[in-house]
């Protein structure tokens, strides 16, 4: 006797076991089965699973879960699991199923239109003074531009920027940005540690909470950009920040000789892996113009030119070597609001203009997915012992 044909309710129950580790409820209710596909007869069985970002961690958790399950049916002999990316709209009806209509409070990104992260690859090109600078220059540019300090190891925002302390917290427990010069809310791991300077020596779990409550627990209020300054690398907190950022754009920084660029380029197959899109590339030191006049290419040339070429993304601006972009960056007052008419400062400010130019007026982040890490209560951030 021929066994019977299985049916897209006897898989949809079967996948009612696979549960997501993190929000404890099966795929099914969360309407994360996109399709299920039967051929040769329902030998083989395929499955479409829809996760809130393409670079979602627990990937492979729903790939063997789902497999398996599937696969124990009767008569199944072969399982094929696919995934692609649940819409906004689907986002936030996850969000209401879950009964967090409101989505994330107020003070959260959701009233940040571009969130775009500075990345480099390797230590040593100037990421950082670029994001200062850039922040600064946006702001002269009358656009609304903070600075968030993800570098955990190296933070150097602070000085750069000319800003220390300690935040305090609004009325509805809401951390609030300290301000730099020019009105920058600025925020970095340094105003939360006991002395300035001190050493980080956390491990990926602690970096993971600390980066999510600045995106969360901070009251970033209304604001065109948010730049955050991302350690050398492609490490623990640059996939923290894309897991949690899925609509996050990378500006990427380099020299013009070939060794940094090649290793910019990792960052942004990174970035790319996680779905994210690259807004373009900085080159920083492209040159120094003696007193004389004579240009002299200390760091080689065409590094930025070949990474935007080949990743196929708008060269944003070449920055001289100037001794007072260093200055100003030691002594906590950037460039572009000291001295802007200097070399460096226009083409800062080149870059800056390059950069609202590529980003949409419009554009609006979704909220944080609250579902890729556990949440964090309170506004104590995690204090290295």
């Amino acid at each position: 006797m021929a066994a019977m044909a299985i049916t897209t309710e006897q898989v949809t129950d079967a996948l009612r076991v696979v549960i997501d580790p993190e929000l404890h409820k099966d795929i099914v209710e969360l309407g994360m089965v996109r399709s299920i596909d039967f051929f040769d007869e329902g030998v083989r069985v395929d499955v479409v699973v829809s996760l809130t970002t393409a670079g979602c961690p627990i990937r492979s958790h729903f790939e063997d879960s789902v497999a398996k399950a599937v696969g124990a049916l009767d008569g199944v002999r072969q399982v094929n699991v696919g995934f692609d990316v649940l819409s906004p709209e689907e986002k936030q009806g996850l969000q209401e199923r879950l009964g967090r209509k409101g989505g994330l409070p107020e003070g959260s990104l959701a009233r940040v239109k571009n969130v775009i992260c500075v990345g480099s690859g390797k230590g040593g090109v100037g990421k950082s003074t670029l994001t200062a600078n850039l922040t600064a220059a946006l702001h002269a540019e009358g656009k609304r531009a903070a600075a968030m300090d993800a570098d955990v190891w190296g933070y150097s925002i602070p000085r750069m920027l000319g800003i220390h302390g300690k935040p305090s917290v609004s009325a509805d427990r809401k951390i609030l940005p300290l301000i730099a010069q020019g009105g920058i809310p600025v925020i970095s791991i340094e105003f939360f540690l006991a002395e300035e300077d001190r050493a980080i020596v956390w491990r990926g779990p602690m970096l993971h909470k600390a980066i999510r409550q600045f995106l969360e627990d901070v009251d970033w209020g209304e604001l065109d950009y948010l730049l955050i300054d991302l350690p050398p690398g492609t490490g623990d907190v640059s996939m923290t920040l894309a897991q949690l950022l899925p609509q996050a754009q990378f500006l990427l920084v380099t020299t013009p000789q070939p060794a940094a660029q090649k290793v910019a380029r990792r960052s942004a197959e990174m970035a790319r892996q996680f779905n994210l899109g690259v807004l373009g590339v900085i080159e920083n030191m492209s040159g120094y113009t003696t007193p004389s006049g004579e240009r002299v290419t200390i760091f080689g040339e065409g590094g930025g030119e070949q990474l935007a070429e080949e990743l196929d993304v708008p060269l944003l601006g070449k920055i001289p070597l100037e001794e007072d972009l260093r200055i100003g960056a030691d002594t906590g007052r950037p460039l572009v609001l000291e001295n802007p008419d200097s070399p460096a400062a226009q083409a800062i400010f080149h870059a800056a203009r390059g950069v609202i130019a590529a980003t949409p007026e419009g554009y609006a982040l979704a909220p944080v997915e609250e579902e890729l890490v556990p949440a964090v209560t309170g506004t104590a951030l995690p204090m290295a012992s």
